[in-house]
């Protein structure tokens, strides 16, 4: 298929489609003949969305054609699988479709780059598009980047997010935390930590900058060289940091010693003196 050039519509995705319609090539295809492009890279369609897309189909038909290609059990939808889903939400029976031949890879580019034009995939569901190209087609990140209009190392650092752990992946995902809120996550090498990170971002409305600065603060604490502490310590340690959602230090010697808690901003401060019913 070649280089892509990213660009808004059918036309700049596919540009002898311009010819096709102008031409009245488009065909009318039933909806039940059609099935969803099976390299889809997208999950999750917005219903409240499709709906106000139904609702617009209703008032002035489709106006764009959708793309498909011929199985021998009737078509696979290429590009178009809102407009598909929408023109059966508003009662039509067949849509204006183009019909063209596509191999495999041509599919998984055509709709990944689709989604990519109109932002509609979340990051998680990106990176798993370029993952796919590259693990079904053989594709070097380079490759990927050519077809869908990125630079290699967009393709890269977005790949590098298959790598969070899953809670965080999740977190991704649902439009909780950013793409740049997951890259400043992938530094902190401790999941435990991550997703207490990760889940006082969210907690707080941390913006990028802030989370940036709380990993920093918290990297720039020194480790002591002390001898091996008590197991029961450690213990108690981690449940307190996994209660309070912060850093905490128990310094123990001979039933002496000290308990440090962590915070970072007014709001976690009174988050805490809340746990403890300190008003």
């Amino acid at each position: 298929m070649g280089k892509q050039r990213l660009g808004k519509g059918l036309r700049a995705l596919i540009p002898e489609a311009e010819e096709v319609i102008q031409r009245g090539g488009a065909q009318e295809i039933p909806l039940s003949e059609i099935v969803p492009n099976p390299f889809q890279p997208r999950r999750v369609f917005d219903e409240e969305k499709l709906e106000q897309l139904a609702d617009s189909i209703r008032q002035h038909g489709l106006l764009e054609p959708i793309v498909v290609r011929r199985t021998e059990q009737g078509y696979e939808l290429v590009v178009g699988e809102r407009r598909w889903r929408a023109a059966g939400l508003a009662g039509l029976s067949s849509v204006a479709a183009i019909v063209r031949d596509y191999n495999d890879q041509e599919m998984a580019q055509l709709a990944l780059i689709e989604n990519l034009q109109r932002e509609n995939l979340n990051p998680i569901e990106e990176a798993e598009g370029f993952k796919r190209l590259m693990d079904e087609f053989g594709l070097t990140q380079e490759e990927v980047a050519q077809a869908v209009g990125r630079k290699r190392p967009s393709v890269a650092n977005s790949l590098r997010l298959l790598s969070l752990d899953a809670q965080t992946r999740r977190m991704v995902e649902s439009g909780e935390l950013s793409a740049g809120h997951a890259k400043v996550l992938l530094s902190v090498e401790s999941v435990g930590l991550r997703q207490r990170l990760a889940e006082r971002a969210v907690r707080e409305g941390l913006s990028v900058r802030q989370l940036e600065q709380l990993v920093k603060v918290r990297r720039s604490v020194p480790r002591r060289t002390l001898k091996k502490p008590d197991p029961e310590i450690v213990r108690i340690q981690d449940e307190l940091q996994r209660s309070l959602g912060t850093k905490v230090t128990i310094g123990y010697n001979k039933g002496r010693g000290k308990i440090e808690i962590e915070y970072y901003s007014d709001e976690e401060l009174e988050r805490i003196l809340e746990h403890f019913g300190v008003n």
